[in-house]
């Protein structure tokens, strides 16, 4: 067993809501003592960077946790057996009105593991093909903007885009592009 291992004693469920779940994990430290983990569990999500011609789409929404409109790359969460792939189909056809001709899987990644276990798959998408959805999600009150690419990432360096999985997206989609 690994020093850094803390073995689960006790779980006991907090909160049950229609995005995620808290529980309370009891945990025995690798010293011996007990400590407390509140955990989130997500049932996972996916995050696309569209690009097209050298544009990058975004969409602006309130964020209530941190009381602030921000500019993200199109996202949302998987339903319960829902392929990511078809995920990001399906939120850049209801955020942004397209859907891709490519779908490149540029990585997945643990969104927030010091409290949560969601697990965010990221795309880039390319060959950007009008296709409204019906509407978007219930409660989902969002603007389409878009930025040259190279903006975009000055904007990220300088602190102007706040948001993880879309600075994490713009960095790993400039790398891969960088390369092919």
């Amino acid at each position: 067993m690994s020093v850094f291992y803390e073995k689960t004693i006790n779980t006991r469920s907090i909160y049950e809501g229609k995005i995620i779940k808290v529980r309370l994990d009891t945990v025995q430290l690798p010293n011996g003592k007990e400590s407390y983990r509140e955990i989130v569990e997500h049932g996972g999500a996916v995050a696309i960077v569209p690009v097209e011609d050298d544009k990058v789409y975004f969409v602006k929404q309130f964020r209530k946790p941190v009381e602030k409109v921000l500019l993200e790359i199109p996202a949302g969460r998987l339903e319960p057996g829902e392929d990511p792939e078809d995920c990001a189909r399906r939120e850049l056809a209801e955020e942004i009105g397209f859907q891709p001709l490519e779908l490149k899987r540029l990585s997945s990644f643990y969104s927030s593991p010091g409290f949560s276990n969601e697990t965010l798959y990221l795309f880039l998408a390319r060959g950007l093909v009008e296709k409204k959805a019906e509407t978007h999600d219930e409660g989902e009150f969002l603007e389409v903007e878009t930025l040259p690419f190279q903006e975009a990432l000055r904007r990220a360096s300088a602190g102007e885009i706040e948001d993880g999985k879309t600075i994490a997206g713009l960095l790993m989609a400039a790398y891969y592009l960088s390369r092919v």
